[in-house]
């Protein structure tokens, strides 16, 4: 029985052709355009640069927090509440919803207090984080090219605003491999929960784009079967599935070194990963291991699709090895109800994200751990709506972020805005910035880490001259 098909496609006629010479022409073009498979360990060797960061944890508030009521509190701003904003700060100024309107400064709709030994500003909304403020950094200065959430969730993710570049998950994992033996690489956890308007997450912010799709993220469903799927069918041994994927592996193998197609070696890898992750995922999700004084401290019950609870599965992930695990935590997304719906949105991350440090640090895993906390873009000093429930407007010119662990200079403030929040005006940072430096903690040089696609050396961190910030760094 004939096992294979033989029929021929583009990339095989040029496979099979590349010993003459116009094949190796051909297929030296065609090596241009699509990378390689990369090896387990990833495709850099000895790193140049010391490795701070092991893994990266990093958790994404979907929706635009507002960091004028979290992380950068503004005296002007709450004195010209209800104002008219200032025309000199506004003319000319990219603008999302509220373009063409009459435009009133918004104060500080809630309190600040100084936390720490280090009198860290932060939120009252925040007391949970606040009582590690001297383990963070605080970045007041950070700015975006997007506008809108999809654009501007692609440009913190893949540093482009278009569709189909990696994800920084995915350059990592590339570059870097992963430690865990029966785990992906790169996995993506999404809250549950029932906000009023949870932003629409998708999963081509988690893409591998043009890099092998061994590197994409593999997204973990937070409450109910993590993997669907994943569980033998009725009547088949987990021996028996083990021949399956054995044998089909055989199979993919064969036409592997029949077509030099990359991708087989992907989804051979993806096969045995599916059938290791039978049992490894179970016994990830089994939380009966962990003491009541833990969970009680991330304040969660365990599966319940809380950021809470993908807080205590990131740091049983980063214990297996998985090298880069992305939270998302959706409805920060505040045009309207901002004094009703943040204090919300806060209290369901704060008390788990002081948690998870907490928890790292009694591990020993704080060290060579990095945290990232983010949204994808800020929000703006004017309101939206002058009347009834109140809220802000997208805003790309200034946002708060904060990163702790790895050797991150905790009870650091960098950067600010001018007086009324608009425009970060003092060690301005840009997105570019922030992915230069995770690569740096990480061992990886970012502008000598690059991919050859399309005839041009593709760079996570682009080519606009993207700066690592040492000054936040031990």
């Amino acid at each position: 029985m004939q096992l294979l098909s033989t029929s021929l496609n583009r990339r095989q006629v040029l496979a099979r052709t590349k010993q003459g010479l116009y094949g190796v022409a051909l297929a030296s073009l065609l090596q241009q355009s699509q990378p390689q498979a990369a090896p387990t360990a990833g495709v850099i060797g000895n790193l140049p640069l010391p490795v701070r960061a092991k893994r990266v944890i990093w958790m994404t508030m979907a929706g635009g927090p507002s960091h004028l009521e979290l992380f950068d509190r503004k005296q002007k701003l709450a004195d010209m509440s209800g104002q008219p904003m200032p025309a000199s700060v506004t003319q000319g100024q990219q603008l999302a919803q509220l373009q063409g309107q009459k435009l009133f400064c918004l104060g500080p709709q809630f309190g600040f207090k100084k936390y720490g030994e280090s009198g860290m500003e932060m939120s009252d909304l925040l007391p949970h984080l606040g009582s590690v403020a001297d383990d963070i950094c605080l970045v007041r200065s950070m700015t975006t090219e997007a506008i809108n959430h999809d654009p501007a969730h692609m440009f913190m993710n893949t540093g482009s605003q278009i569709a189909g570049r990696p994800s920084m998950g995915s350059w990592v994992t590339y570059g870097l491999g992963s430690e865990a033996e029966d785990l992906p690489g790169f996995v993506v956890l999404v809250s549950t929960g029932k906000g009023r308007s949870p932003q629409p997450i998708a999963a081509r912010q988690w893409s591998s784009g043009f890099l092998p799709s061994r590197y994409q993220g593999v997204q973990l469903r937070s409450s109910g079967d993590p993997v669907l799927y994943l569980s033998n069918p009725p009547g088949v041994s987990h021996a028996q599935q083990g021949m399956d994927v054995t044998a089909i592996s055989q199979l993919n193998r064969q036409q592997e070194r029949s077509t030099q197609d990359p991708e087989i070696a992907t989804r051979i890898a993806q096969y045995e990963m599916a059938f290791q992750m039978q049992t490894s995922v179970p016994n990830l999700m089994d939380l009966s291991g962990e003491d009541a004084l833990t969970i009680s401290r991330y304040g969660c019950e365990p599966g319940d699709g809380s950021f809470a609870s993908n807080c205590l599965l990131a740091r049983r992930l980063a214990q297996q090895g998985v090298r880069f695990i992305q939270l998302y935590h959706r409805d920060w997304d505040h045009h309207s109800l901002l004094r009703e719906e943040l204090p919300l949105r806060a209290r369901e991350v704060d008390q788990a994200c002081a948690a998870l440090i907490n928890d790292l640090k009694h591990l020993g895993m704080f060290e060579d751990t990095l945290l990232v906390w983010s949204g994808e873009f800020g929000r703006t000093p004017m309101s939206q709506g002058n009347k009834g429930p109140i809220g802000r407007d997208h805003h790309n010119k200034s946002m708060s972020m904060w990163l702790a662990g790895a050797g991150v200079k905790g009870g650091t403030v960098y950067g600010g805005t001018d007086e009324l929040g608009y425009s970060a005006v003092e060690n301005v940072c840009t997105v570019h910035d922030l992915h230069a430096t995770m690569l740096h903690q990480l061992g990886i040089q970012h502008d000598a880490f690059s991919v050859k696609f399309q005839g041009l050396d593709a760079k996570l961190t682009g080519v606009e001259g993207a700066r690592v910030l040492h000054e936040i760094l031990s």
